[in-house]
């Protein structure tokens, strides 16, 4: 199989994890149809000679996020050495699904070097056809066994789809990605309610004007970063439902998806569970 540079040709590739007659972007796009995802394969062994563990890259990355909050960054992998290193091979120890804000570059947060994290940055986080794809790559052709979905504190993107305002361009597209998370989000919080006895308050829900919901939406979130975690929680999801490769790197044993959150007022980076709430690095 030819190899330039650490990268396996787009065909080899295609061969390599089972889809040689279907692109990756059609396989998300269509995942409603394949009957049997046993059929999708993957390598049967990590390509990577020396695989770094999840948990361990885990653990480095809370490491280095602490260093970079206590200013005593270590720059690792940054020399003329590791610049050679990696112009011939790549296996990075961890994927980064991260928006494009420009105050939230992964490898200075997390105080890592040339090599070692896959970034996939777009605006609000999206897990869009082409950054799953991407993150497919990753980890079944360099071996990477971390997925980190990385939001952050006021998105401006996610402000945008909680205001519900009509957007010209292409932005609307992206948009339009996060705010099936702020639906889901308010679900909850009715679903919630419900327990609570309020039933005879859904009487006329659905004649409550627009701007009202929207007005909601926004106080629901004030202080506490709802909407992004929510957003964060659902693009982690979307990745693991709409990718038959993840999914069958997951169920070997070999491939891990987690949440976090940065706070870019401290520089502090939470991993969220899935099924409540933020834990803190520091309980790790």
């Amino acid at each position: 199989m030819s190899r330039i540079n650490g990268f396996v040709g787009r065909r080899n590739f295609l061969k390599l994890v089972g889809l040689s007659s279907l692109s990756i972007g059609t396989i998300i796009g269509c995942n409603s149809i394949i009957s049997d995802r046993e059929q999708i394969t993957i390598p049967e062994t990590n390509p990577n000679p020396n695989p770094v563990t999840a948990n361990e890259a885990q653990r480095r990355l809370i490491a280095g996020n602490k260093r970079f909050i206590n200013q005593n960054r270590q720059y690792p992998n940054q020399s003329q050495r590791r610049i050679q290193s990696v112009a011939r091979e790549q296996y990075p120890i961890a994927a980064i699904l991260g928006c494009a804000d420009s105050r939230v570059p992964p490898e200075i947060i997390f105080d890592q070097g040339l090599g070692d994290l896959f970034v996939v940055r777009v605006a609000g986080n999206v897990a869009s056809t082409e950054a799953i794809g991407s993150l497919e790559y990753s980890t079944a052709n360099l071996g990477t066994e971390l997925i980190v979905v990385l939001g952050h504190k006021r998105c401006g993107a996610v402000a945008k789809a909680m205001k519900n305002e009509r957007i010209s361009g292409n932005i609307g597209v992206v948009v339009d990605g996060i705010k099936p998370s702020l639906d889901q989000n308010q679900q909850r919080r009715d679903n919630f309610d419900d327990v609570d006895g309020n039933e005879n308050d859904q009487q006329g829900t659905d004649e409550v004007d627009d701007n009202e919901n929207d007005q909601q939406r926004i106080d629901d979130v004030d202080g506490n970063n709802n909407a992004e975690i929510a957003n964060i929680r659902y693009q982690t999801e979307k990745i693991q439902k709409n990718s038959v490769v993840l999914d069958r790197l997951i169920r070997a044993g070999r491939l891990k998806i987690v949440s976090a959150f940065y706070d870019i007022d401290t520089g502090k980076v939470n991993f969220i569970e899935q099924n409540s709430g933020v834990r803190s690095q520091n309980e790790e």
